[in-house]
């Protein structure tokens, strides 16, 4: 079969929600990070075949198809096209599958997968509510709501249940968000993330410019003390606003090749695509898709859990990570090594691809071979993708 090769991985740092990401539009924001992937890999943009951008909140700045805005606003050529998907929070992981399919299939050579969400520009589910103020339906439909007829279909009921499936307590939760901190705050300091971030000029609370060059949401400081007082977000719950990923902005983006792109752009591969998963489960407990998805993926490439060197396992709320750590007998000093949405942040649609690419240099750094990712998303899915460092 043929493969698919990432040739190149770039991320912004996470900015806070209303923070010094907040002036820059999605669309040129996405821009900025296909224009590095083209300068990292010296690419003409005219070999591009494709572009696909990951954005869950596909409205405002970020309607009418942000891909192809944001090839436009990068300045590449006009005939180079672009796609926008949904996956919800694996958007931009679904982009980069769809970019290995493309190029496996020997239709396409070069392609650009990435993701973009702007929450301080567009807020989370701003697209529902608007819709629903006005007047227009819910995305529930009402054979959906038979089906399911009781049950609560949202994420907040979802991470509690899987806490309590996995008998994941207060302090379990707030340790592992502790840890996420301290994870995030050393890697920062020692340099780990320098070669993944792409540096944007921000602004300061005080409009001042200061330069983008870290993940804003980071607290070196936190403690369980802190923690512990916060309220519940859901009364008689266990998860806090500390133990849930950050709303964040921010955008992600890898260059995805084959032989021939390969032979063609004469840069050295960063990794090879190994295998990668999409699966559906409840959409009631909405978050544990990533179990299922790691069990199928480990029995199609005869992997065991061992053979993988370093897993990401977003941190929507730190009982997911923790719930698969349990339910995949993983090794916890592997799992997430330099932090991740609960410290990092979580821009939704760029999530994926900001984890790959986190993956991917992480695994050089440590000389790792075997990289998974896996991400739970909105409906009760869950993508998983296994990366050969090369």
């Amino acid at each position: 079969m043929p493969e698919a090769y990432i040739v190149a991985a770039v991320r912004t740092g996470g900015g806070r929600k209303g923070g010094r990401l907040r002036e820059w539009h999605p669309v040129d924001l996405a821009a900025e990070v296909l224009g590095e992937l083209v300068r990292r890999t010296d690419t003409d943009p005219a070999l591009i075949d494709d572009v696909i951008l990951g954005c869950v909140g596909q409205l405002g700045g970020q309607a009418a198809n942000v891909a192809r805005n944001a090839v436009l606003s990068a300045g590449f050529p006009e005939t180079v096209p672009g796609t926008t998907v949904d996956r919800q929070c694996g958007s931009s992981q679904q982009a980069l599958h769809f970019a290995a399919q493309a190029v496996m299939s020997g239709t396409m050579d070069v392609v650009l997968a990435g993701g973009v969400e702007s929450m301080t520009r567009v807020p989370l589910s701003s697209a529902i509510s608007l819709a629903v103020a006005n007047g227009y339906d819910h995305p529930d439909s009402p054979r959906i709501k038979a089906r399911y007829a009781g049950a609560e279909l949202n994420q907040f009921a979802g991470a509690e249940v899987i806490a309590a499936k996995y008998g994941l307590t207060r302090e379990t939760l707030d340790r592992y968000a502790l840890d996420s901190h301290s994870r995030a705050a050393r890697a920062t300091a020692s340099g780990a993330f320098r070669a993944e971030i792409l540096p944007l000029p921000g602004v300061e609370k005080s409009g001042d410019p200061v330069p983008h060059d870290s993940d804003e949401g980071i607290r070196a400081d936190a403690n369980l003390a802190d923690m512990a007082a916060l309220k519940p977000l859901r009364e008689g719950g266990n998860h806090t606003a500390a133990t849930s990923s950050q709303i964040s902005d921010g955008a992600s983006g890898v260059m995805v090749v084959s032989e021939a792109g390969l032979k063609r752009l004469g840069v050295p591969p960063l990794a090879r695509v190994h295998h990668m998963t999409v699966i559906g489960a409840s959409p009631v407990t909405r978050l544990d898709a990533p179990i299922p998805a790691t069990v199928r993926a480990l029995e199609r490439t005869g992997l065991n859990i061992g053979d993988i060197d370093l897993y990401e396992v977003n941190e929507a709320f730190a009982s997911i990570p923790l719930a698969w750590l349990r339910a995949m007998e993983a090794d916890p000093d592997r799992l997430n090594v330099n932090g991740g949405a609960i410290s990092l942040g979580h821009p939704l649609g760029a999530s994926g691809t900001k984890l790959m690419s986190t993956l991917i240099y992480a695994l050089k750094a440590r000389g790792g071979r075997y990289g998974l990712q896996v991400m739970c998303e909105g409906g009760g899915l869950a993508n998983l993708t296994i990366v050969e460092r090369l």
